[in-house]
C-alpha cells in the first residue's frame, strides 16, 4: 500500500470561504444602503403659504352715554330716545356688525341706562359696557 501524504489532501478539504463571506457581507452592505432610496415613493401633501390679506380697517367704536341727568350721548351728540333708536337701526342695516360701548355716568339714574339697553336689544346691536371710572 502505498502512503498518501495527508498534507497534500488535507488543504483540499478545507477550503478557506472567509473571503467569499467578505464578498457577500460587502454586497448585503450594499444592498441595504441603496435599497431604501430606491423605494422612495412616499407622497406628502407640504402645507402652502397662505396668501397676504389686506390690513383690515379698525372697526369704528360708536360711544353711548348716559350723564347724570338723563340724557343720551350718542358719538358725542345728544339723542332722544326715538331718534337714537332710528339711528341705530341706520347704522345696523349699513354694517351688521355695529357695536356700542355703553357708558352711564357715576350718578345717572339707571332705569334711563336700562331704557338705552332696551334700544340696543330691539336693534340688535352688540353692547359692551364700559365700567371704568373716568379719569
Amino acid at each position: 500500500m502505498k502512503k498518501v501524504s495527508k498534507g497534500h489532501h488535507s488543504s483540499l478539504n478545507e477550503l478557506n470561504i472567509t473571503p467569499l463571506l467578505d464578498l457577500a457581507f460587502v454586497l448585503l452592505v450594499i444592498f441595504i444602503i441603496t435599497t431604501p432610496q430606491l423605494s422612495n415613493d412616499l407622497e406628502m401633501n407640504l402645507p402652502q403659504a397662505k396668501p397676504k390679506e389686506p390690513p383690515r380697517t379698525p372697526p369704528k367704536i360708536n360711544k353711548v352715554l348716559v350723564d347724570a341727568t338723563g340724557r343720551v350721548i350718542f358719538n358725542e351728540q345728544v339723542y332722544e330716545l326715538a331718534s337714537l333708536k332710528q339711528t341705530l337701526q341706520t347704522l345696523r342695516v349699513a354694517d351688521t356688525n355695529t357695536s356700542v360701548v355703553l357708558r352711564g355716568s357715576a350718578n345717572v339714574d339707571y332705569e334711563n341706562v336700562v331704557k338705552v339697553l332696551d334700544i340696543l336689544q330691539q336693534t340688535q346691536v352688540k353692547v359692551v359696557m364700559d365700567t371704568e371710572t373716568a379719569p
